[in-house]
Order: structure tokens, then sequence, then C-alpha cells
């Protein structure tokens, strides 16, 4: 960037003429100004009026911006040029989930939920000036647009051997009363091994028609090829599952199984049964893990029956990773990877806590898993390998392509 030389007269004049003004953001606003002037010099080649034949355009006045920080609202002035365009770096854009926060919590307040926390919010985000409806509206119609376009956009430019579905719960107002919304989310991978948030809704629960509507727009927008779809075992999914991807393995997170058997046994042989059945997924291959099972079962159901008969009643669903790559196993017999998308969702909502509509809250939660799969897409490692892919469709080739993936599902 140009050297500049900053001219303090103007404002030393000014502070002199008002000693009543807030000094802290009258020098954060100069300093700021300042750089977005030198800023703006360097990129047109010259200062304002100035004669150069390094000049590539002209100002062409400037818009108001308000930019919010630590000293309060700056009252910037953002040079606008003939040609091309101009935005300062020091003004970094807001990230997707910073404008969908802002927008829910500047919604609450435009739907009358008008409590104290939420006027906490509002001054943590630094906005100490009003804004208009038409403002929100503005904000929240650019948002939606775009977030839109992400929770529909076509599954079909490559397959998905492996799908993860999961849900967490969040509070929203529905004919002004606070409920309980679920909010479901899946996550695929693709055949090239990279991981991809491939849709997510909100309704009033995870009964089985919600997940099969769920998982029915998943399937009009593309998704093929899922040969192993893991969760918990909630019974509307499951069913949802079985109806809607025909011909699918179904696998049994292990975690959540885990802690459906922690809670039938007393907290003092916790530790032991846990053991016992992890010693289940340390097996070499599908043999010798099933065999396992049958093992750890039969040790517990003299003292822990009930434990030995959910063992025995999920074998084939526990045991569903098994039948893919040994590379994949770990990555593949929990939901794991889901659960913590689904842990940053409810970190970002607890700061609004209760929504005022469920538009709002799909606006928050869509930038959130947004960011997430970017993120994923950027990664410089994907989630399975190309070569351990590679044994994965080998293994589908040899079992036939009208008998399709192994189903282990009952």
């Amino acid at each position: 960037m140009t050297h500049q030389e900053f001219d303090l007269s103007a404002f030393t004049n000014r502070v002199h003429e008002r000693p009543d003004l807030d000094l802290v953001r009258e020098m954060v606003t100069f300093l700021y100004q300042s750089l977005i002037d030198a800023e703006a010099t360097d990129h047109i080649g010259a200062e304002p009026h100035e004669r150069s034949l390094t000049r590539t355009t002209r100002r062409n006045g400037t818009r108001a911006r308000r930019v919010s920080s630590k000293a309060g609202d700056l009252a910037l002035k953002i040079p606008k040029i003939r040609k091309g365009s101009f935005f300062p770096s020091i003004l970094e854009r807001r990230r997707r989930i910073d404008e969908a926060l802002y927008a829910v919590v500047i919604e609450a307040y435009v739907h009358g939920v008008s409590t104290r926390k939420v006027d906490d919010l509002v001054q943590a985000l630094g906005v100490d000036a009003g804004i208009s409806k038409s403002e929100v509206s503005r904000i929240c119609a650019a948002m939606d647009e775009e977030l839109e376009a992400f929770r529909t956009r076509s599954l079909a430019d490559t397959t998905y051997p492996y799908v993860f579905l999961d849900a967490t719960y969040i509070k929203g107002r529905v004919n002004n009363r606070v409920v309980s919304r679920a909010v479901v989310v899946a996550m695929g991978v693709t055949i090239e091994g990279n991981r991809e948030i491939l849709g997510l809704s909100i309704g009033d629960s995870e009964d089985k028609v919600f997940w099969t509507e769920f998982l029915q727009s998943l399937r009009a927008r593309g998704l093929v090829g899922v040969e192993l779809v893991i969760s918990d075992a909630h019974l509307g999914l499951k069913a949802a599952i079985q109806e809607v991807l025909v011909g699918s393995a179904w696998q049994r997170c292990r975690v959540h199984f885990m802690r459906n058997v922690l809670v039938r046994v007393p907290k003092a042989h916790g530790q032991m049964v846990s053991a016992l059945i992890r010693t289940i997924f340390a097996q070499p291959d599908r043999a010798s893990v099933e065999a396992q099972l049958d093992q750890v079962a039969s040790q517990l159901e003299s003292r822990f029956d009930v434990v030995a008969d959910m063992l025995k009643d999920a074998k084939e669903d526990l045991c569903a990773f098994a039948s893919f790559p040994q590379s994949h196993w770990t990555k593949i017999w929990s939901n794991n990877p889901l659960e913590r998308v689904n842990a940053e969702i409810k970190r970002r909502t607890r700061v609004v806590g209760i929504f005022p509509n469920d538009a709002s809250a799909l606006r928050l939660i869509t930038a959130v898993c947004v960011e997430q799969h970017d993120e994923w897409i950027a990664a410089e490692r994907r989630y399975l390998s190309e070569q351990s892919m590679a044994q994965l469709a080998s293994t589908t080739t040899e079992i036939g392509p009208e008998a399709g993936p192994p189903t282990l599902m009952a």
C-alpha cells in the first residue's frame, strides 16, 4: 500500500470544539477511515483530485457503512469507484454464521421476543444503533436465498456410499408457545472419500413421517449409491430408512448403543461391561467380530441378562460395519462425525436460546452447516482415502450390480 501521511488537524479541531465527544470511538473511527482512504488511494492509483498517469479509475462518491467494534458503532465512508469494485480489506466481510446470528437476534426483536437476554445479545454484537424492519428484511432475504440454494442443491453429481443421520433439539415459538423442535441433519461420504452436508430440516419430532419426508427429499435431489446408513436406533428413523433407502445396510451407532447399555448396568460395573463390549470392535474380520459378540453376550448373561439380550438382538445392526473395508471401520461404526456437527449447532443456537420461528432457526443452523461443509471441501486430507474407496467399489462389484450392497437390516 502507498505510504500515507494522516492529517490529524481536522480530528484535533473536532475534539477541541466538542469536548463531550467519545474520544476513544472518535480515535478508532479516524484510524479506520484513514486506513480505508489510504487503501482506496492505492487501489485507484491517485489521491482525490490528483492528476496521475498511474490512475486506473476515478472516485464516485462514498457509501455509508456502520461497523460494530469494541469501541462502539463506527460511522465510516467507503469510497465508490466508477469502474470495478472496491471494498477495504480492514473491513472483512461478515462470515455467514455472524450474519445469520445477527439476523436472528434482530428478527427476534421484530417478532416481539424482547427479552433481557436478547438485549444482551444485541449489545454483545456491538449494535448500539437501531435498525429498521426493512433493513432486517433485506438482511434476512439475502441470507435466505444463499442458504436455500445450499439446502436444495443437486446431489446427482456423485454417489454417497455412506450416509450419517442424526438429530438434535432446539427451543422455538410455535403458536405463541415455546416448544421443542427437532433438527435433523444428513452427512454423506462421497465415492471420492470426501464429507459433505447433504441436507437438514426442522420439524415437530423425530417420528417416521418426518424422517421419511426428509429422506425422500434427499432422494428427489439425486441421492444415490447409498450402501450403509449410520444412525441411532430411533424407531421412526429406522423405519424410514427401510422404506426410503431400500437395499442399504444399517449400522447402529456403537456410541448410542453403549449409552443405552450403561443405563441398565449398575454404575460400579459400567467400566467392566464397557471394556467387554469394546473387544467386539477390536477384531480383525467379520467372522471374528460376530464370534466375539456371541462370546461377550454369553459372559454377561449370568449377571446382566438384559445387556446380553440387547447384544443378541442388535447383533446384525452392530456388526454391519464389518462387511466393508477394514480401513473404514473406525469411521463408520458410530455417528461421531455428525455428533461433532450437532455439538457446534447446539453451541451456536444456545446463544439465541428461544427462536422466534422455524425460519430464523433454519437460517442460523444452515449457516453453521455451510461453514462446516466448506471446511470439509477445502481440507487437504479426505475423510476416507482414495485407495480405500477403490476397495469399497471392488467389493460392491464382486457382490454384483443386481444384488446391491449387503442388506443387514431386519
